[in-house]
């Protein structure tokens, strides 16, 4: 072998015990398992993302509801009220639209 073009040593990396050796448990650290990641929201994101959800939940309980007072009897004002045709479906878009811009904002 010449200097220019030294021997090149070959490394053998085993994760097997050898016959006579026990095996040794390993153990790593979680900084060294997984590099910290940052994470794709910030908390005001997931708060955004709550008051969303908070008002399309809201919007559900708007709607749903008005048992009518006797099962003999049908009251239209209670199944069709300004609540359940207007103001429930509103929330909800409402909700939706929070929704998205929690997502979209930087």
């Amino acid at each position: 072998m010449s200097k220019n073009n030294p021997a090149k040593k070959k490394v053998v990396v085993s994760t097997q015990p050898t016959p006579g050796e026990a095996a040794k448990p390993r153990t790593r650290t979680a900084a060294a398992a997984a590099p910290q990641r940052e994470l794709t929201f910030g908390k005001d994101t997931y708060i955004w993302m709550g008051v969303g959800a908070a008002l399309i939940a809201l919007g559900m309980i708007l709607m749903g509801g008005g048992a009518m007072p006797n099962a003999e009897t049908w009251d239209p004002n209670i199944i069709y009220s300004p609540r359940r045709l207007t103001l429930a479906p509103f929330v909800i878009l409402l909700g939706l639209a929070v929704e998205v811009y929690a997502i979209f904002r930087k």
